[in-house]
């Protein structure tokens, strides 16, 4: 519960910072570079969630009752969250890296613009 929660908040946080355009402001800061960061540790915290809550659930236990059914859902739904930032940290890994920029976009990034 506190790794959908705490990530949940930090990840509006940086919608958020996106949405106002405050990371043109806040030039200073290496947006891929945290970005990625984040991302990587979101999958990994997500990883220990999905094992954690995939050994809970017990597999002597009646299918179909609610306790099972609860703990079926959070580890299926964890798993699809650490796909989600794992395929998001590949997608930041490369922006950070600066695969797929052509000269336009690169010349911007470079003080040109």
């Amino acid at each position: 519960m506190f790794v959908a929660v705490f990530l949940w908040l930090v990840t509006i946080v940086f919608f958020v910072v996106y949405l106002f355009q405050l990371h043109m402001k806040l030039y200073m800061v290496p947006w891929p570079l945290v970005l990625m960061i984040f991302n990587v540790g979101a999958t990994v915290l997500y990883i220990t969630a999905f094992i954690t809550c995939s050994a809970a659930v017990e597999p002597t236990s009646l299918k179909g009752t609610r306790p099972y059914n609860q703990r079926a859902a959070a580890s299926f739904f964890s798993c699809l969250v650490m796909i989600a930032y794992g395929v998001s940290a590949f997608f930041s890994f490369q922006a950070w890296r600066g695969v797929g920029s052509n000269a336009a976009t690169s010349q911007m990034a470079g003080g040109y613009s």
